[in-house]
């Protein structure tokens, strides 16, 4: 693979020229985002409230996310839903939280930044988002999320107990476009394959083989790469007709990829 490091804050999938830009595209205007949060009414009170949520979202767009389908997908999805109700009023904080057996919820911008990688794929930004793998489900906030963007999602937990809680805070949201499966990530989802996007929430050393054999052309995957120190950095590889090009973007934190059942 061909591998480059871009400066900071990098800025990938820039449409070719003369293409056009769908309306999910990174590339949307700021001021259209802003016009669009100023516009939403509050509702409700406390945690429910969409002002809580709003603030959220105006940080998310000043740190940088400029996809109006993604700020809409993490305004929408309910955050502390997915949290333990001890910790629930830290819920909207830009902080990862824990979700038990030594696993956390990522940080909401760290959240929005890495689907908005994955709608920033060379085929995303022709056709849209289709099907997804998640690797790491967690307590499934980040699945619900997704299930706003893509067509289809698959997404696989090793630890059967949070299997078993993310299909708990899912159930009520009646997500038909959501596939919870129990199982070894690092060996994909052979039977969903090709994906238009492979998102992953735990860092490893090495990207298992069976991720890029999953990804489709035009697709992207996401993933967050140790180096010999174990400093973790945001990986991204596009997969063309001519092979595979990566890059190497901000540093990130997540918990260690492994394999097996827990």
């Amino acid at each position: 693979m061909n591998q480059r490091r871009p400066g900071f804050p990098a800025r990938i999938a820039a449409s070719p020229k003369g293409a056009s830009v769908p309306a999910h595209s990174s590339t949307a205007a700021p001021r259209r985002i802003a016009s669009w949060a100023s516009t939403v009414a509050p509702a409700g009170v406390g945690l429910d409230s969409s002002a809580v949520r709003e603030r959220m979202i105006e940080r998310l767009a000043a740190g940088g996310v400029a996809n109006l389908e993604v700020l809409k997908a993490m305004r929408a999805v309910e955050r502390h839903r997915f949290v333990d109700s001890a910790l629930a009023n830290q819920a909207y904080e830009d902080t990862s939280l824990p979700i038990g057996l030594g696993q956390t919820i990522s940080k909401p911008s760290v959240v929005a930044r890495m689907v908005e990688l994955l709608l920033g794929a060379p085929g995303a930004r022709t056709n849209g988002l289709g099907r997804i793998l998640e690797i790491g489900t967690g307590c499934g906030y980040q699945a619900a999320v997704l299930s706003r963007l893509a067509r289809e999602v698959y997404s696989i937990e090793r630890l059967r107990g949070l299997h078993e809680r993310a299909r708990a805070n899912l159930r009520p949201l009646r997500l038909a476009n959501v596939h919870l499966l129990l199982g070894d990530g690092t060996l994909g989802f052979p039977t969903g394959a090709p994906y238009a996007g492979i998102l992953v929430a735990a860092g490893g050393a090495a990207l298992p083989p069976a991720w890029c054999e999953q990804l489709a052309v035009g697709g992207r995957l996401v993933a967050p790469i140790a180096d010999a120190s174990g400093t973790q950095s945001l990986l991204v590889i596009d997969r063309s007709a001519q092979g595979f090009t990566q890059t190497l973007l901000e540093p990130v934190h997540f918990v260690p990829l492994k394999s097996g059942l827990g």
